[in-house]
């Protein structure tokens, strides 16, 4: 490699390793992050009720993956391939504006030149900060649309309609410009059923184990390391980022 390279590579590690929020040398504590149970009430498997089910048309949640020693993945939020070499976690809140940003600028360029790839499996965990008054109605609303296999139209659609909702509180008419009305009944069954705010409220205690404090917040896992990121990154910083990781493989 050239010392031009060298030099280059340098810059972009010192940029990344600038805005961690931990040492990647708490790799082991993440890991044993589901053993110790201390922010997550222990309950039994979150499934829709049988009567819930039954009204809504919607087959029972897949159980939750596991990949790369990250566990309690949901496979309906979840996109790319389970064998990517790199797992990143985007710890995100819908009426975040910096998390719009992000969706609709640097993981866009992600999902195409890494994800559909297979260089990148991307997981949206649900982080609804108490200052946001819709952003958990707007997070399950996300959950029961995944249910569904439609989480990328209307994470579209929340982000895109962002500053509307966020000012009437519609996050319903939101989705429902963008799903069938059969397809909206299913969804307001499950949003009613009450079985998706466990989900939340566990991505939310992940979050809080990786120490994330604001939204969007990304974490990086390869090859046994972890690198959590606060912010939005730009896409040119992540993908030289993203290369160096691949790199070292």
């Amino acid at each position: 490699m050239s010392r031009r390279a060298v030099i280059a590579v340098g810059l972009v590690l010192v940029v990344i390793c600038g805005r961690l929020l931990v040492s990647r040398d708490i790799h082991p504590v993440a890991a044993a992050r589901y053993n110790a149970e201390p922010h997550v009430a222990s309950s039994p498997e979150v499934t829709p009720t049988a009567a819930v089910r039954e009204a809504s048309g919607v087959r029972q949640p897949a159980a939750p993956d596991s990949v790369e020693g990250v566990n309690d993945i949901d496979p309906h939020k979840a996109f790319g391939s389970k064998s990517a070499p790199i797992v990143m976690e985007v710890f995100s809140d819908f009426q975040c504006p910096a998390c719009k940003t992000l969706f609709t600028t640097t993981n866009r360029q992600l999902m195409d030149n890494y994800v559909t790839t297979g260089k990148v499996y991307l997981v949206h965990r649900d982080f609804p900060l108490p200052m946001h008054a819709y952003s958990r109605i707007a997070a399950r609303y996300a959950r029961a649309a995944a249910e569904l296999g439609k989480i990328e139209v209307v994470e579209k659609a929340l982000f895109d309609n962002q500053e509307k909702w966020e000012q009437t509180g519609d996050v319903d008419g939101t989705v429902a410009a963008v799903l069938s009305s059969a397809e909206m009944t299913k969804v307001r069954a499950l949003v009613k059923g009450g079985t998706l705010e466990l989900l939340i409220d566990k991505d939310y205690a992940l979050g809080q184990m990786y120490r994330v404090t604001s939204t969007p917040t990304s974490v990086f896992h390869s090859k046994g390391q972890t690198y959590p990121y606060s912010g939005i990154m730009n896409y040119e910083i992540l993908h030289q980022f993203l290369d160096q990781l691949l790199s070292q493989r």
